[in-house]
């Protein structure tokens, strides 16, 4: 309470010391915070700068929600008032910024915004470097209503660079004019494309030509706070050249003035140099220049002490890399790898086995280049890796047989690692009779070498070479007997896995009962993988974390590469490791970006849902985060009264408008293979007025998660007028669910926030597998579906007309096959299907009996799971 008094005093000690007390020791829950607000309201209106500034400091340094709700439309009068002095400007700036940052909400965006803005030309530098420091937080939410800054901001920087160290002498630091604000400047305007008026553009360009041209000047002093002043500025001035990406001179000057830090004695010089110039090497303008500096950065990658320093020069390498120097970088990185800190190993390899699939062209390269990386590094070889190295095998004749002699030959090392004997037991298992005939690896060789591994190798090993070895008995008859003696071994019937033990039971059970003729059906060579984007970069992105994406996908497409991959930006995963055959289809990776398409009006937003042609997708410019986090349930409003209606519509089909109203509308094209799925989302702005902070995020429901994975694509956080925006999900079904994923929408529209959540249309029977089956088969499986909790039957009238071709269409749009001659009575449906997913198969029967004298339906389904059963017949009695 003393402390309150001492703010109505009128002496500026006794003053000072009540609002320091307040600062540090009062919480925003005392009693006393109404009388505090009344004696800081006193002050603010006193006209006093002395008592201003330190109601403002005090506002500022507690920060509550309380006090923003108090003052918050307070400040910003302050701050634009034209009678305000200069230091109570300066308070009243930072005091804004301090309450935006922690209730952003509680600032209003009103007339002073634009008053604002004119702060950057206030004689005063103090008030001019808190007003960048406000409008710089302010503009990255509302950068329309501070575009007016860029000018300013040009301006005033001009004025600084092109002063003498004497003009400015109050804010000179060690023969560097201001340089704080200097950098604060570059920052802001790399919130901003680069100026669209020419005048202010070219004075823009003469200013970062400028700062290139005084780097390259003698120092005015020794004193490391030069160089740290001097250097700040000119690393700010680096990353905007680089923002804009539009002045090939500068990008070139800037990747050279890099250049001449890469072999400075100061460490954090050479870190910074390193990090700036792999964002330079994803510039058409400056790749050239960056790759000249390669070996420099290679003797970085092998001497430099500093570990931070040699991972920058990795990513470095990483970057630079293309068709004409991969061999050499991917060779100088696995010679690294031997002796690598093991904190970046698995990074290191991830690194190396992009590089050596994206631009290999002799395949016999990138066999041994994955090979010795496992070799080398096996420990850190994820599963990614070599299901890849796999699969380019199986899908390239030209190279199998090579190899099959180079694993065959790495098997030979007494020390193998547990990655090589995967690799090696798959693909002598596939293509070992291509080195058949060799007497070095003549079948029995073959076969006794992988099988002196196998006792060695943990559990999903033993698993694999046990399938090599049934392999074996179809590709080499004569290896048979030997192969059932281990087969029949008592370690293996009765081994205490049960995965080995069935494993053992049945491929010895399948090798003596089954006919030649049936076991090379059984046990053919394996199809060709579909061509699809790798999930290799996924895996990087992810270790790298948010914002890394920039750096690792450098946004180039070298005009002469053959990808084997077909593209370099799979989706960020966020599902758990796949099984070798659990991405077959390809679905997990996104379609290659495409330009956007602007339609001619906003009545026709959409693409074709309809169509069966591949969907377009906009090309995303970078921004500030390579991943949003999706809300959880708790932090979305609830579902529209109408988003049921709106997903029934989508049960028994895959296209068409999800959504629509005066501003947004939303459609959806998809298709769904076995357990997997990929869904397009088109949302199209109706209205002239730009969406702002545009934020579609998709949210499982209580445990959805552990059934359902659901990967997502960002969007551009602005929608234009009449365009439209597209969003990728790639979709994993890994058990059954019942409830739908949501899908969250969040934007501003002419200031006003605006949110809407629908149910997204992925439902269980999306991951139908029709299946055809003779009338007998039909009937003896729905006998086994004969527990009461096996069925679900519900008797229910029509409510649309009964048309024998309509209920067919459904029925197929539903997912099931329509077994013909199966009913006695032709006036009913029969269907069959398997729901896939990734924990289990959930087999599902049928029958639809229509009573059109009585405009009645009487619908039974049988499958395996009560809930199923039950969820399947009220998503399909509703489409009727």
């Amino acid at each position: 309470m003393e402390a309150v008094n001492l703010l109505s005093s009128n002496k500026y000690t006794e003053k000072q010391i009540g609002y320091l007390f307040i600062s540090v020791l009062v919480n925003s829950n005392s009693e006393l915070i109404r009388l505090i607000n009344n004696a800081i309201k006193n002050d603010l209106a006193s006209r006093n700068p002395t008592f201003m500034c330190l109601a403002l400091h005090c506002i500022a340094n507690v920060g509550s929600r309380e006090m923003g709700e108090a003052f918050a439309a307070d400040i910003p009068r302050i701050l634009v008032a034209g009678d305000s002095m200069d230091s109570v400007k300066q308070s009243a700036a930072l005091c804004l910024l301090r309450l935006y940052k922690a209730s952003p909400d509680l600032v209003p965006m009103g007339e002073w915004t634009a008053r604002v803005v004119h702060l950057l030309n206030d004689q005063h530098m103090g008030v001019v470097t808190a007003a960048v420091s406000l409008i710089t937080c302010l503009c990255k939410k509302n950068p329309d209503d501070f575009k007016t800054c860029i000018s300013l901001a040009v301006s005033r920087l001009s004025r600084i660079v092109s002063s003498a160290s004497t003009d400015l002498q109050d804010y000179t630091y060690y023969f560097v004019p201001a340089p704080w604000l200097s950098v604060k400047l570059l920052r802001l305007l790399q919130c901003y494309p680069p100026p669209e008026d020419a005048a202010v553009k070219g004075r823009l360009v003469e200013c970062l030509e400028t700062v290139l041209n005084k780097a390259q000047e003698p120092p005015k002093s020794k004193k490391v706070q030069h160089s740290n002043a001097k250097n700040a500025i000119l690393f700010e001035t680096i990353s905007l050249i680089i923002h804009y990406d539009s002045e090939p001179n500068l990008l070139v000057r800037a990747c050279n003035q890099l250049g001449q830090f890469l072999q400075h004695r100061e460490t954090n010089l050479r870190y910074l140099a390193l990090e700036s110039m792999c964002t330079l090497a994803s510039s058409e303008f400056s790749h050239e220049a960056v790759k000249t500096h390669i070996d420099t950065v290679i003797n970085a990658l092998k001497t430099e002490r500093d570990v931070s320093v040699r991972q920058r020069a990795a990513d470095l390498l990483y970057a630079m890399c293309d068709r004409s120097n991969a061999k050499q970088i991917v060779s100088e990185m696995l010679r690294y790898l031997e002796t690598a800190d093991y904190a970046i190993r698995e990074e290191i390899v991830l690194k190396v086995a992009i590089l050596a699939e994206k631009y290999a062209v002799d395949y016999s390269w990138y066999v041994d280049t994955i090979l010795n990386l496992i070799r080398i590094a096996g420990d850190y070889v994820s599963e990614e890796v070599w299901y890849r190295v796999l699969q380019i095998v199986t899908n390239r004749d030209d190279v199998q047989g090579y190899a099959a002699k180079t694993v065959f030959e790495a098997l030979q090392a007494p020390a193998c690692h547990e990655n090589m004997v995967k690799v090696g037991g798959y693909i002598l298992g596939e293509f070992g009779n291509l080195i058949a005939g060799d007497p070095r690896s003549s079948p029995p060789v073959q076969f006794s070498l992988l099988h002196s591994k196998f006792h060695l190798c943990s559990v999903a090993t033993r698993a694999l070479l046990l399938s090599t070895y049934i392999k074996f008995i179809n590709l080499f008859p004569e290896t048979k007997a030997t192969i059932q003696g281990v087969l029949r071994a008592g370690s293996q019937l009765r081994n205490a896995d049960v995965e080995l033990q069935q494993r053992a039971v049945e491929y010895l059970t399948l090798s003596s009962v089954a006919s030649t003729d049936v076991l090379a059906t059984v046990l053919e060579e394996m199809p060709p993988f579909p061509e699809r984007e790798s999930s290799i970069l996924a895996k990087l992105k992810r270790k790298k974390g948010p914002g890394a994406g920039s750096a690792l996908d450098d946004g180039r497409r070298d005009p002469s590469s053959n990808d084997i991959n077909g593209g370099v930006e799979p989706t960020a995963s966020t599902v758990s490791t796949p099984s070798p055959s659990a991405d077959l289809l390809g679905l997990r990776a996104a379609p290659p970006p495409a330009a956007p398409q602007a339609p001619s009006g906003a009545g026709n937003l959409l693409v074709d849902v309809s169509s069966d042609g591949p969907a377009t997708q906009p090309s995303l410019g970078p921004t500030p985060e390579e991943a949003f986090l999706s809300p959880g349930p708790e932090d979305i409003s609830p579902p529209i009264p109408e988003a049921d209606e709106l997903l029934n519509k989508f049960v028994c089909k895959n296209n068409g408008v999800l959504f629509e109203n005066q501003l947004l509308q939303i459609g959806v094209k998809s298709e769904f293979r076995q357990n997997l799925g990929r869904m397009y989302l088109f949302f199209g702005n109706k209205t002239s007025v730009q969406f702002q902070n545009f934020t579609p995020n998709v949210v499982h429901p209580g445990d959805l998660q552990t059934h359902l994975a659901v990967q997502t694509k960002r969007v551009a956080a602005q929608v234009d007028g009449g365009a439209q925006v597209q969003q990728v999900l790639n979709i994993e079904c890994l058990r059954d669910f019942l409830t739908p994923p949501l899908l969250s929408v969040r934007f501003r529209y002419g200031g006003a926030p605006q949110s809407l959540t629908l149910k997204l249309p992925v439902t269980i029977n999306k991951f139908f597998q029709p299946t055809e089956m003779a009338a007998q088969d039909f009937f003896q499986r729905w006998k086994q579906l004969s527990l009461p909790q096996q069925e679900a039957q519900k008797i229910f009238k029509a409510n649309h007309p009964m048309d024998a071709e309509v209920t067919k269409a459904k029925l197929l749009g539903f997912g099931s096959a329509l077994l013909d001659n199966v009913d006695p009575n032709p006036e009913n449906f029969v269907g069959a299907g398997i729901i896939q997913t990734k924990a289990l198969q959930v087999g599902c029967l049928l029958r639809l009996e229509p009573n059109a004298q009585a405009q009645m339906y009487r619908l039974t389904l049988r499958t395996s799971k009560e809930p199923v059963s039950r969820h399947l017949c009220e998503l399909l009695a509703q489409q009727f």
